[in-house]
């Protein structure tokens, strides 16, 4: 048996530990907040309930395999789940309105071709059998092995098969998600609807390779579903697995060493001096939060894959409003921006300032767990912003952010018309708040693991050049979201318990 501490009690951190105790090793969660799920939060005032990390979940498969491999009850014996249907409504900037239904191929090429004119949905299904054949070539390598020492590999290959379009004498092939919309799907709603599965993990469609056709496929494949309660449920129901484990947890402790001996991790130490001993530590923090804590030796080797280095985060805004959820309405609506070019310009660094209409994700749950009675509704509006630590220039302000606020409640009414006139109160949870939550500099948020794009987009590995130390959650292999978050604590319990011959899940 060995002794394992887990810093962090996000839930890559908590299935990894949960896993790892049912190896039969004992294993201690160091939390730096009061409480478990990093990301994964819940805000509640005057009876009112809302997450404020994700919505939804995709590919729910991941932690049906958790629950399953780390006691007897099944995932929905712990939590009940429920497919989405929609899958999303789409507002576009011509005010187009559409709905997608959720895993359905015949019902979404359907629902384009009559909400966006013949041809739109074949164009759109043809784009999906292309997507899946992408998902094919890279899903184990991706979600269900330990990356491979040959990265490279991946970082050069691009497993989309795009069509080859000529123009003159010469012919093109789509290399980012931006030509995918350009050259394949052909009409600006199309693009857009592409776009908008990128820039929800905040990545700029102009230059992510077009490898991240697998985000829509994701979801049009295994469906989105929510948790009811909300997000939250699933971090207390892992939470809860692993106390049945024998799992232990000490909260408002912060790690601030790794302790070293004969060349390989040791134990760990809190900001009071206090040290563990431990055969090995798993690292659920970001790059700069583990660098910090590694004093002698480094985390990165030469040649392998280096940290992203994110410059988006979230911006959130819960609201309570009179009068209950009208019947029929959406669980997610996205409402796209007028200006697509400024806003990726805004977000990625080439202009500065506030949209006057943001993309918005507009969260509408049928759940009574959210509201103190039926007459009243709960809202999440969520937008993607630039990462910006507390003190970080003019930006950084609550100032700004109860600015951009504003600007996601006008973009919002677009989808909720009389949003204003019912609202009780709201709140703003800032890139500051994810901050506190996470550790991570200015709020930032992890994306999925992609392959091409010169690795870029590519996480580094759950191994670490210090023997002993292992990294999981979203800022390692395979990525961020709550999926690959879920595949990276089955990696990192594969890799200790198997030792590095381990070669993921058949």
């Amino acid at each position: 048996m060995a002794r394992i501490a887990v810093i962090g009690a996000g839930l890559g951190a908590m299935a990894a530990a949960a896993r790892l105790a049912v190896a039969g090793h004992r294993v201690v969660v160091y939390e730096r907040t009061t409480t478990y799920g990093g990301a994964v939060g819940r805000y509640e005032r005057d009876g009112f309930a809302f997450d404020t990390g994700p919505a939804l979940l995709p590919l729910p498969a991941v932690y049906r395999d958790l629950f399953l491999k780390t006691g007897k009850e099944p995932l929905e014996k712990c939590v009940e789940l429920v497919q989405v249907d929609p899958a999303a409504r789409h507002v576009f900037a011509d005010s187009t309105d559409l709905r997608l239904p959720n895993a359905s191929r015949a019902g979404v090429v359907a629902a384009l071709n009559t909400a966006l004119g013949s041809g739109a949905g074949d164009r759109w299904g043809d784009f999906l059998v292309r997507a899946r054949e992408a998902w094919d070539r890279t899903r184990r390598p991706l979600l269900e092995e330990p990356l491979w020492p040959d990265w490279q590999v991946l970082a050069e290959r691009e497993p989309y098969p795009a069509v080859p379009h000529k123009r003159l004498l010469r012919t093109r092939r789509a290399g980012t998600l931006a030509e995918v919309g350009a050259l394949e799907l052909r009409d600006p709603r199309l693009t857009g609807l592409l776009e908008s599965h990128a820039l929800a993990y905040g990545l700029d469609p102009r230059t992510t390779p077009a490898s991240a056709a697998v985000l829509p496929y994701m979801e049009h494949a295994f469906g989105v579903w929510y948790v009811r309660g909300g997000l939250r449920e699933l971090a207390r129901a892992v939470y809860e697995r692993c106390l049945a484990r024998r799992v232990e947890f000490v909260f408002d402790t912060e790690i601030t060493g790794i302790v070293e001996k004969d060349g390989r991790a040791a134990g760990v130490e809190s900001a009071d001096g206090t040290v563990a001993e431990a055969d090995f530590v798993v690292a659920g923090v970001a790059p700069e939060v583990l660098d910090r804590a590694v004093r002698q030796s480094v985390v990165r080797g030469p040649g392998e894959v280096p940290a992203q280095r994110v410059r988006t985060s979230r911006l959130t805004v819960l609201l309570a409003l009179r009068g209950g959820r009208p019947e029929g309405t959406a669980h997610r609506t996205v409402v796209h921006a007028e200006d697509r070019d400024g806003e990726l310009d805004l977000l990625f660094g080439a202009s500065s300032g506030t949209l006057a209409r943001p993309t918005v994700t507009v969260v509408r749950p049928d759940d009574p767990a959210w509201v103190p009675d039926p007459g009243h509704e709960a809202i999440v509006l969520g937008a993607v912003v630039p990462a910006r630590s507390g003190g970080d220039g003019p930006t950084a302000g609550s100032e700004f952010f109860e600015q951009y606020a504003q600007a996601v409640i006008d973009a919002a009414e677009r989808a909720v018309p009389g949003l204003r006139d019912r609202l009780l109160w709201h709140e703003v949870r800032t890139p500051a708040d994810i901050e506190r939550a996470t550790g991570a500099t200015g709020g930032a948020v992890p994306a999925p693991a992609l392959a091409a794009g010169d690795g870029r987009l590519l996480q580094p590995s759950n191994t670490t050049a210090l023997p002993g130390l292992f990294t999981v959650g979203g800022w390692s292999h395979p990525g961020g979201g709550l999926p690959h978050a879920g595949m990276s604590g089955s990696l990192v319990a594969g890799l200790i318990v198997e030792g590095p011959g381990f070669r993921g899940s058949q």
